[in-house]
């Protein structure tokens, strides 16, 4: 395991992180969720008071079967915040022919934990039907998935509505793992996130979960067309990836984004920067 780092930035990523996946949910809170000044924490308290802890009943069901889904659950409130706010948009399935969110690259045969999701609506439906959103079970879940990863919690603001429609040609413009940087910053400016600060710490959700192989192969064997591995690769990490990671090996082979606490929610993903160890 890396030692902590005495650093500002590092030392401050677990949190800072943490507070923004709350605070992208109030900036994303309008169109067709509820307007961000309507969000607060008490929102279920009569209506449905112990939705918190049906949904944490869910998650820590789903832990037992898949250490992935915490993480999986975080990357799918985000992909759903990115895309037209927080409407729980993300969870609409193709009809009648229509493409969805879910159908976009970024998202299709990589975005899970909808059965999840699923388990939690069905949960808070036999306690206080018709309550509590879709888009508010992603906020929970997210917060809780933070807090039993190790990480700090917050108090979720709620009070969102559903979103109807879902925007399949935005959800394929979400931040990808090949984006140049002036590229990242732009989608950030255009989904009303600061273009550093939030970049920066929302990049920190790496911190944990997996991710195929396809997305480092070209570090591996051929970045920037050089035919030759990235030179600011660790070359331990690096060794340690070949293996993982054959040049002919199968391209849906799961690695730890973190590999140092792959299942744990830290400031890891900015220490392992540091000593050039990032995966993507």
């Amino acid at each position: 395991m890396a030692s902590p780092s005495s650093s500002p930035v590092a030392l401050r990523g677990a949190a800072t992180l943490a507070a923004l996946l709350a605070a992208v949910c109030l900036l994303h809170a309008g169109g067709a969720a509820a307007a961000a000044a309507d969000l607060c924490v008490d929102y279920y308290d009569c209506t449905c008071p112990d939705a918190y802890k049906i949904v944490q009943g869910v998650l820590v069901q789903a832990h037992k079967s898949d250490p992935r889904i915490f993480a999986s659950l975080i990357r799918l409130h985000f992909h759903d915040c990115f895309v037209q706010g927080c409407d729980g948009s993300l969870l609409l399935n193709t009809f009648n022919g229509m493409e969805t969110e879910q159908d976009a690259i970024p998202n299709k045969g990589s975005a899970r934990g909808y059965s999840v999701v699923d388990a939690a609506k069905a949960a808070l439906e036999a306690a206080c039907p018709g309550v509590v959103s879709c888009a508010d079970i992603l906020a929970i879940a997210s917060e809780i998935s933070v807090q039993l990863s190790g990480g700090p919690g917050w108090s979720v603001l709620l009070g969102r509505l559903d979103g109807f429609t879902s925007n399949f040609t935005a959800a394929g413009e979400l931040p990808g793992p090949f984006d140049p940087l002036n590229t990242l910053k732009e989608k950030y400016r255009t989904a009303t996130l600061d273009d550093t600060t939030d970049l920066v710490a929302l990049s920190g959700a790496h911190t944990f979960g997996r991710v195929q192989c396809q997305f480092v192969t070209d570090r591996l064997y051929n970045f920037s067309g050089t035919n030759r591995p990235d030179p600011t690769l660790n070359p331990g990490y690096r060794a340690f990836l070949s293996q993982r990671c054959p040049r002919n090996g199968p391209v849906g082979s799961l690695n730890d984004l973190d590999p140092t606490t792959p299942d744990k929610f830290d400031k890891n993903y900015f220490t392992n920067l540091k000593v050039n160890r990032g995966f993507l």
